[in-house]
């Protein structure tokens, strides 16, 4: 018997040691990740305010905004397109610079920092900034549009243009993406493209056989936690709308989100404008959950489907 209850005291010890190391990660976890998401799912149900107790209603919350809550699906589309389009450009356009910057030899110092800082600026700076240097009539930026012959957008005054807009702003903080695929780019071994030039392999061909095969982990973080920022993409596009529409603030302003004609409208501001504005908090949650299921669905297609990211360079 005693031999046989040594074996589990020693286990039992093991696993306690290992829990007491955990603990630090398992009470954060409990705390910031899964009471919330428990505690999101429970207010889903019912019909609460944050003042009065909640009260289960099934799924009312969920029929009023999937089918009945005019905002939801502009949103959603707006948020899917801010993924897809917005993330796309912000990976090329961040590797290209990235190439750029390991190939000059000279000022690349200057070269660096300047791509570098806009990404440091307030996202609120930086947005309104865009919006006067985009404004259709007084913006610098139509003006030359207009000096060439070109057409001059509306930008975050026209619903076409604003979702490219907001693009824009996005590839001109490329800056954290740049770091990040230099790093990459510079660690990738001399020797492969040395014996690729031998053979008398063009850049194009170095670049799809050598540098993106050996860079695709840092491709697919670039990706995900681009799809992840998308997601939670809020500051900016209610800002922008904000600013363009005349509403910048004050007391007794009422602004719904969106301008100009729900194109900035995305779902992180129907949480906010759900929870915090009409204290419809059961709403909120689902808006909150969908938000959620998209970004566990998006993250586990791509670590799924990790090799499309490189085309047929394997």
């Amino acid at each position: 018997m005693s031999a046989t209850r040594a074996p589990r005291s020693k286990r039992l010890r093991s696993a306690l040691r290992t829990a007491a190391f955990l603990s630090p990660w398992l009470i954060g976890f409990s705390v910031f990740f899964a009471y919330p998401l428990l505690s999101t799912v429970y207010f889903s149900f019912t019909r609460y305010d944050g003042f009065r107790p909640p009260a289960f209603n099934g799924t009312d919350n969920w029929s009023y905004v999937l089918t009945d809550y005019p905002l939801f699906w502009p949103a959603m589309r707006n948020t899917l397109w801010l993924v897809v389009v917005m993330v796309s450009c912000r990976v090329v356009f961040g590797l290209g610079v990235g190439l750029l910057a390991t190939r000059i030899k000279t000022g690349v110092g200057v070269f660096r920092t300047l791509f570098h800082l806009p990404y440091l600026a307030p996202p609120v700076a930086a947005t309104l900034a865009f919006v006067f240097l985009l404004n259709p009539g007084t913006g610098p930026a139509n003006t030359l549009l207009d000096a060439v012959g070109l057409p001059t957008p509306g930008w975050f005054t026209d619903a076409d243009w604003s979702k490219p807009a907001l693009t824009a702003l996005a590839l001109w903080g490329v800056g954290d993406l740049m770091v990040v695929f230099m790093a990459a780019l510079l660690d990738v071994p001399k020797e492969q493209y040395e014996a690729a030039e031998l053979d008398g392999a063009g850049a194009w061909a170095r670049l799809r056989h050598i540098t993106l095969p050996n860079i695709s982990p840092i491709i697919l973080f670039a990706v995900v936690t681009g799809v992840i920022q998308a997601m939670q993409y809020y500051t900016q596009p209610l800002v922008a709308g904000k600013v363009a529409s005349g509403v910048i603030g004050g007391s007794g302003q009422q602004f719904e989100p969106g301008y100009p004609d729900r194109s900035t409208l995305t779902l992180p501001q129907l949480v906010h404008n759900l929870g915090f504005q009409r204290f419809d908090y059961g709403a909120a949650c689902v808006v909150a959950l969908v938000l959620f299921a998209l970004s566990m669905a998006f993250t586990a297609l791509l670590m799924r489907r990790r090799g499309a990211l490189i085309g047929a360079g394997r």
